[in-house]
């Protein structure tokens, strides 16, 4: 499969996010526990040179915990503040206001030694499509004061939210980088819904999804399906379009149908906590 999807809102909100970068001291930058090597946009190493980092493994509820844990020293390891959460749920939320002022330490002390006190850590919140800013700014504020939806692309435009006298966050809108140089990262985008699936091609999406299964996670097909054998990605689909009586036309399976109901079930952790990427196997040159 080849994966290329950069709409001209993306060009917009990156050149957004740019003139936005030196009003701000944090970059709090949302990737998915399932995939936190592969959702995180390169260019933002680039624009928040200099700048405080934390970065939240969102969704960890629907990774593994041990391998969450992993990539949290990992990215601590690399200099950067880490933490695990779970947006929809609330889970971490709590600690994050300590955690910022923590990640801002040395700011803070800048400005105390020139005499500026109390001014607040303004905050840039950053993150691909669909990896859940909205709702974790929605969860940290304790309201519903940024959109949220489950489609990429809900937030458009630029939102300043003052959570308190202390923190003040910039939502921006989830930008995807111009060009995947490795296919197996846009791949995984598209597992996790961060690439719109009308552009996608359901069934191929799907047979890759069975193949690393049956690599990675040998029974979860067979246990949640009822499946004999899935060995041939396309023969489980076809199996798993019966199980679930997926029909067109009377009695021709519909393995578009099954395809989709597979992809749904894997984001929504109903085939149980999966990651796709480990530390120690993932090309490590964009986390440098």
């Amino acid at each position: 499969m080849h994966f290329q999807w950069y709409p001209g809102h993306m060009t917009k909100a990156r050149r957004m996010m740019q003139e936005n970068i030196k009003l701000i001291d944090l970059i709090i930058e949302l990737v998915d526990a399932r995939i936190p090597f592969s959702s995180r946009n390169p260019d933002i190493d680039e624009m928040g040179k200099n700048k405080a980092r934390l970065i939240l493994l969102n969704k960890a509820d629907l990774a593994e915990d041990a391998l969450n844990d992993e990539w949290i020293d990992f990215f601590r390891k690399k200099g950067y503040s880490a933490v695990k959460v779970n947006s929809k749920k609330g889970g971490g939320i709590k600690s994050i206001q300590s955690v910022i002022q923590e990640a801002c330490k040395e700011k803070t002390e800048r400005d105390r030694k020139r005499g500026i006190l109390n001014r607040p850590v303004r905050a840039m919140v950053v993150g691909i499509p669909n990896v859940g800013k909205s709702t974790f700014i929605n969860a940290l504020a304790g309201k519903a004061c940024a959109k949220t939806g489950n489609k990429p692309g809900v937030t458009r435009g630029k939102q300043w939210i003052r959570l308190n006298k202390n923190v003040e966050l910039l939502d921006t809108p989830g930008i995807l980088w111009p060009k995947f140089e490795d296919q197996a990262v846009g791949l995984k985008l598209a597992f996790i819904g961060s690439i719109k699936d009308e552009i996608l091609q359901t069934e191929e999406l799907a047979a890759e999804l069975v193949k690393f299964l049956n690599s990675e996670y040998q029974g979860v097909l067979e246990e949640k399906y009822g499946l004999d054998n899935v060995q041939d990605a396309y023969a489980a689909l076809r199996e798993i379009a019966e199980n679930r009586h997926c029909l067109v036309r009377g009695s021709e399976l519909d393995t578009e149908k099954a395809s989709s109901i597979l992809l749904e079930d894997f984001r929504s952790g109903k085939l149980g906590r999966i990651t796709l990427e480990k530390p120690e196997t993932e090309r490590q040159d964009r986390v440098e």
